[in-house]
């Protein structure tokens, strides 16, 4: 069989092949149903033809005015991950040379040889290894930069969220130098997340009594599109350190290349209704109104330093000013209205067994947070009862009910759905802060139960490929009927890398194997004998014609040609 043969019976099967999967990757969530759930229902089926049709006739959608998505932990790695980085490749190679040469002090030829003898082994054994391995692992930090890539890029496109949010662990470590730290920031941003952009610093406010909007929800505008492209970076502790790691110089170069670790933005949504508007509150046509105009605010927290003991304590004060601004600066709980979403990356406190990872505390030997899987219990009760004011007194303010929110945060790269709750009407030291899984909590109805207040926390699984490439999908919208705003979350998985590895080697093959059949059917339409190759023989073609140009009629019997 010659090689353009060959060849051509193979593309008969790879090319099929390699485009039906090409055009599973490249339009994973559009085969998965992934979509951002549909303000009113769970229908899923609904919220993906609502997003297919938000692709063909953008102003006949019912999509949330805010789409939230939700990436955790990228933890891009780097050189420092690479066994021979920073040195060379086969230094036993060299040292048997400098044996050999005499550039090195050896008392005996017989020891000299010796010596050359055990760093030939080593090469085998040591050098060809770690090579190989380096180069594998230099090949998997390229692919894994563009394996995220593709998630940011597709999910970005296909599901068309209003706003996107990275919760922490940008990178692999926070131990690494300048130098280093500026090579994975610009991978981060020019491969990674390409065409995202840092919220700018004039953008990203300090929590204020006055303050003007960050934008206008359900609104199409420059200001609207601006913030498509910003991504929501939140500080982890592989970016700058647990409380015992967490200094000034980190803190800096973090935010210099991603954006502030704390901060707030407030979105206001329009109300259209002239019968609903006038019922928000107004201190002199409308005092007695507890609704206020729907406002979403967004929370970016550095949670890394709220436990003790820290390394620097003046960091540690400002997070905990932050916090105490946050609160003072929120609305009363008795008024309606308002929706607070915080972003963090450690999660709150929760015991052994509701999630994967437990509760877990390590320290330095001079003191400091060296590991945390949660914060204390005494740093989330900050979070519950503080920014949301929630309580378990009835008879607190808006009886304990809280503000309505919903807290996303990474680091349990196993992911985590849970629901924060306390029983007003148990008593004594019973009353306390209790958390189960929300599947759980929505079959015992927990959520809006009388004298039940409660909060739902959201632990979005990382993207890391290991872990299948999650992304989180928070959708929130406003019932104007109830004057409250709602909200619910789903999940799109793209799959482990062997994938995507797969599918781009595929088609490099396949691309590969269809320019040298080329080559080949052009070198014989030219008139070279390509099937010699083979080793084949060939018999030469008949002759059709005479000096002439007539053809000869041939004598079927003795194949002679006859004479004319």
């Amino acid at each position: 069989m010659s090689p353009a043969t060959l060849l051509r019976n193979a593309l008969r099967v790879l090319i099929p092949l390699a485009v039906a999967c090409t055009f599973y990757l490249y339009l994973y969530p559009i085969f998965l149903g992934c979509a951002f759930p549909l303000p009113q229902t769970d229908d899923n089926v609904a919220a993906f033809q609502d997003t297919l049709r938000q692709h063909v006739l953008s102003d006949s959608s019912k999509a949330a005015p805010f789409r939230l998505l939700a990436l955790g932990d990228p933890q891009l790695e780097g050189d420092t991950s690479i066994r021979n980085y920073d040195r060379e490749s086969f230094p036993h190679l060299t040292w048997a040379i400098r044996h050999l040469t005499y550039q090195t002090e050896q008392p005996s030829l017989r020891k000299r040889l010796r010596q050359v003898v055990h760093d030939i082994v080593d090469i085998f054994f040591d050098d060809i290894p770690d090579t190989l391995e380096s180069i594998r692992k230099r090949i998997d930090l390229f692919g894994n930069d563009f394996y995220l890539a593709h998630i940011y890029r597709t999910l970005r496109w296909w599901t068309k969220p209003t706003h996107v949010t990275v919760l922490g662990d940008l990178l692999g470590s926070q131990w690494i130098k300048e130098k280093e730290f500026n090579r994975r920031s610009w991978r981060f941003w020019n491969r990674s997340f390409k065409g995202g952009e840092r919220v700018p610093d004039e953008v990203a406010t300090y929590p204020a009594e006055e303050y003007d909007p960050a934008g206008l929800l359900g609104i199409e505008d420059e200001n609207a599109a601006a913030w498509r492209r910003r991504i929501i970076n939140v500080a982890g502790n592989h970016d700058i350190g647990y409380a015992g790691d967490l200094t000034v110089e980190r803190l800096e170069r973090f935010e210099r290349a991603f954006g502030k670790a704390a901060y707030e933005l407030r979105f206001e949504l329009p109300i259209t209704n002239p019968a609903a508007n006038a019922t928000i509150y107004n201190e002199e046509t409308n005092p007695s109104s507890n609704r206020l105009a729907p406002e979403l605010r967004i929370l970016n927290v550095n949670n890394m330093n709220l436990d003790t003991p820290a390394a620097d304590q003046s960091l540690q004060d400002k997070t905990y000013a932050f916090v105490n601004d946050v609160i003072n600066t929120a609305t009363a709980v008795e008024y309606q209205g308002h929706f607070t979403v915080v972003l963090t990356h450690i999660p709150l406190y929760k015991p052994e067994g509701v999630c994967v990872d437990g509760p877990f505390f390590d320290f330095h030997a001079g003191g400091g947070v060296k590991e945390q899987n949660h914060l204390s219990a005494d740093a989330s009760r900050g979070f519950l009862e503080g920014i949301f004011g929630l309580n378990g007194d009835p008879n607190a303010p808006g009886h304990g009910l809280g503000r309505k929110g919903v807290v996303l945060n990474g680091h349990d790269h196993e992911g985590c759905d849970t629901y924060h709750y306390i029983n007003q009407t148990e008593e004594g030291d019973e009353r306390q802060w209790r958390v189960i899984r929300w599947p759980a909590a929505k079959a015992d109805q927990l959520p809006g139960k009388p004298g039940v207040p409660g909060l739902r926390e959201i632990t979005v699984r990382s993207m890391m490929a290991m872990y299948g490439g999650y992304a989180g999908l928070l959708s929130v919208w406003f019932d104007e009927d109830t004057w409250e705003w709602k909200f619910e979350f789903a999940t799109c998985a793209l799959g482990r890398q062997y994938f995507w590895w797969f599918v781009h080697i595929l088609d490099l093959i396949v691309l590969v194997a269809i320019v040298i059949y080329g080559v080949l059917q052009t070198a014989v339409a030219a008139g070279f004998n390509v099937d010699k190759w083979t080793g084949e023989k060939v018999a030469p073609p008949p002759a059709t014609a005479n000096g002439n140009g007539v053809k000869k009629p041939v004598d079927v019997a003795n194949g002679e040609a006859k004479r004319e």
